[in-house]
């Protein structure tokens, strides 16, 4: 008996998402339906389902950002009326989308999909990861927050509060004027996904906020030091020295 979820904030998708599952009552038992992200969330981390119906757009937190939040995702089905591009985007790597309003016949497509795979969880999380790190990068709405988790609660940073990150390990330290947060993402990651005319990458493991600068001081050869209003001093490479002055037209 497989163990799932639903997450979504649309009361009457959830019930058209039950209405479906009983004709799988035997293989599926359903043990929770949550109405956001948080819930949502709380609820994966305390019963470990195998597999969740989830929504995309949602108050709070967004479907994307909850499962980023996971360390050990589940098996997902996106339950969404979330635009095309982005669906198309992570067609190859979730279990399956259905576009709403989706008929039985669709739902039951999914499904059959997820039954019938063989799969591993360690796979299933894999291709999880795979698909947001694809997705983030195209989803508006991460682009101007990012979402991370301290101890048992959940804190959103507008990412106009970030004075820089800094590469930690496998995380990036996300630093605020309230302190630094770890995320598990990539440099190249962010890099990517915050603007350009409001982020500079100016070494290998640090990315500024440009108007958090203050001055640029020569260092060692070749290098220099970036001083930010709060008195941080973060290291510039000479190739992020080149697209400092880019971006700050000197």
């Amino acid at each position: 008996m497989k163990r799932a979820l639903l997450i979504d904030d649309e009361p009457l998708a959830r019930m058209v998402v039950l209405e479906y599952l009983q004709d799988y009552k035997d293989q599926i038992e359903v043990l929770q339906e949550c109405g956001d992200g948080f819930e949502g969330m709380k609820a994966i981390m305390q019963s470990q389902p195998d597999l969740i119906f989830l929504d995309v757009q949602m108050p709070k937190i967004n479907g994307f950002e909850m499962l980023e939040l996971l360390e050990q995702p589940p098996a997902v089905i996106f339950t969404t009326a979330f635009d095309e591009f982005a669906i198309k985007a992570f067609e190859a790597h979730a279990i399956d989308y259905l576009l709403k309003p989706f008929s039985k016949e669709r739902f039951h497509k999914a499904v059959e999909k997820y039954l019938a795979q063989s799969g591993t969880p360690v796979q299933q999380q894999k291709q999880t990861e795979s698909l947001l790190e694809e997705v983030a990068t195209q989803s508006p709405v991460q682009h101007d927050r990012i979402v991370v988790k301290t101890g048992t609660k959940v804190k959103i940073i507008p990412v106009h509060d970030v004075l820089y990150l800094e590469a930690d390990d496998d995380y990036v330290s996300v630093h605020t004027a309230e302190g630094s947060f770890l995320k598990n993402k990539t440099m190249s990651f962010f890099e990517k996904v915050l603007d350009v005319r409001q982020f500079v990458r100016v070494h290998r493991s640090y990315i500024v906020a440009i108007d958090q600068i203050t001055r640029i001081d020569p260092y060692e050869k070749d290098s220099h030091i970036a001083i930010l209003k709060s008195g941080a001093k973060i290291p510039v490479s000479k190739s992020g020295y080149v697209k400092l002055k880019q971006v700050l037209g000197i």
